[in-house]
């Protein structure tokens, strides 16, 4: 049945890999389910559940510095609003593509699910590279995209947030242009400066809630972060939190990366060490390397830290970045869990290992979900024109992360294992499914 259904997947979206991939990864754990369930079969719901509602694809006209006229291609797939308005991130990178998105959009419809808040699911972007780029650019750049994008997103039908290449900078151009063309000042878009609408915590939740989520697996074993070797990937802002909660809270970070290469810091990372990457990243957006220089530690270039002995793997980066002969070589040295904070970052091989195993392993769409939780909260803040302290946003997210845990102990316990994959799965799609049925064929 699974062979038969992703036949036609592949069919219908032909070439979309990383959409396919995610789909796959869908079906195997829901299909059991849903043949126990033969409501679901009756309506349709894989099928309808798979195809966006709604896919916008837009050229993006723009003017550098040397007066040229750039042109990039800009996307908005709005996947699925049964529990609520679209919410997902907007991608700034040269990799982005439809099938990315896609991928993107259908991950965040069962996130969001798991947050138990009222979201639905999107993503969007443009294959635009920010880096190298001036301010000026940039802003004539976010300026053009949303002059086509604030035609089909509102407070209440479809709330952007940032991704890679989309920070406080990026988010305060694209505002100010929809505020512009729409004369008002709503929450439309998420991941503000906090003294013009955002959240305290925003910047840090994705990292955080990932760092939450792990705790949380952690405690089925009786066990804590307190002195655990910890391996991370990326160095850009859930990177970055990530290493910081896991200092706060007494483990031992090892690694950082970036499109180059790695790190390997043996004396591990400080609070010290963590602003100087701070720094290097979001200011002089520099590269890793120069952290090895200024530290005197080992640089690889052309690798990720996946080669080096750690207890906890924190995948941060971007898609695929852990292939099958990366899983291996983390159980031989010793990894007894994986949390990602990055969307899809394990290959299927990857995680089938990880499976078999049996270590803890945390799927994105339950570990990374604390970036859109802590957008949820901020949209609640917006509508009551209120602005909480950082402890109350931070307790509120942990509570959140605690709950998504429990979604994923309810359909994911097996014989001695919890199968996080599986919670995760079931639990974010019985939530939309059983929606989409009380609301009827739309």
């Amino acid at each position: 049945m699974k062979q038969e259904f992703m036949k036609k997947i592949v069919e219908s979206h032909a070439g979309e890999v990383e959409f396919h991939q995610a789909v796959s990864e869908l079906v195997a754990s829901v299909m059991p389910y849903i043949k126990k369930n033969p409501k679901y079969l009756k309506a349709n719901i894989l099928e309808r559940i798979v195809e966006p509602e709604r896919v916008i694809i837009f050229r993006v006209p723009w003017v550098d510095d040397q007066g040229r006229v750039q042109v990039n291609r800009g996307y908005r797939v709005q996947m699925n609003s049964a529990i609520g308005p679209y919410k997902g991130g907007l991608r700034f990178h040269p990799s982005v593509n439809l099938s990315i998105l896609k991928f993107l959009a259908f991950e965040q419809v069962f996130k969001n699910s798991l947050t138990t808040l009222a979201l639905g699911g999107g993503k969007g972007g443009a294959n635009f590279d920010p880096k190298g780029k001036s301010d000026n650019e940039i802003m004539r750049f976010c300026q053009s995209f949303m002059t086509e994008l604030q035609r089909h997103i509102g407070p209440d039908i479809d709330i952007p947030a940032g991704d890679i290449g989309v920070g406080a900078r990026e988010i305060g151009f694209l505002y100010g242009q929809y505020k512009r063309l729409r004369n008002e000042f709503t929450g439309v878009l998420t991941g503000k400066g906090v003294n013009w609408g955002g959240s305290l915590i925003r910047p840090e939740a994705t990292g955080y809630g990932c760092v939450y989520f792990v705790q949380e697996m952690l405690k089925t074993k009786g066990d804590s972060l307190e002195g655990k070797v910890c391996a991370v990937s990326g160095s850009g802002n859930v990177a970055q939190h990530t290493a910081a909660k896991l200092i706060q809270l007494g483990a031992k970070v090892v690694s950082l990366s970036d499109s180059s290469g790695c790190v390997y810091d043996p004396d591990s990372f400080c609070q010290e060490k963590l602003t100087f990457v701070k720094k290097l990243k979001n200011i002089k957006r520099g590269r890793i390397r120069e952290y090895a220089d200024k530290y005197k530690c080992k640089y690889f270039d052309c690798r990720r830290p996946w080669n080096f002995k750690c207890d906890i793997a924190f995948p941060s980066a971007t898609q695929n970045e852990i292939n099958a002969t990366d899983a291996k070589n983390l159980i031989k040295n010793g990894c007894i869990c994986v949390g990602e904070g990055a969307n899809m970052p394990c290959t299927p091989e990857a995680v089938k290992i990880f499976l078999k195993a049996k270590i803890l392993y945390g799927p994105g769409k339950a570990a990374n979900a604390g970036g859109v939780s802590v957008s949820g909260l901020e949209m609640a803040q917006n509508s009551q024109r209120l602005s909480w302290d950082s402890q109350e946003v931070d307790a509120k997210l942990k509570q959140i992360m605690a709950k998504i845990h429990n979604q994923c102990l309810c359909y994911g316990k097996e014989k001695g294992f919890i199968n996080y994959l599986k919670g995760a799965n079931i639990a974010g799609f019985v939530k939309v499914a059983d929606a989409m049925l009380d609301q009827g064929v739309v």
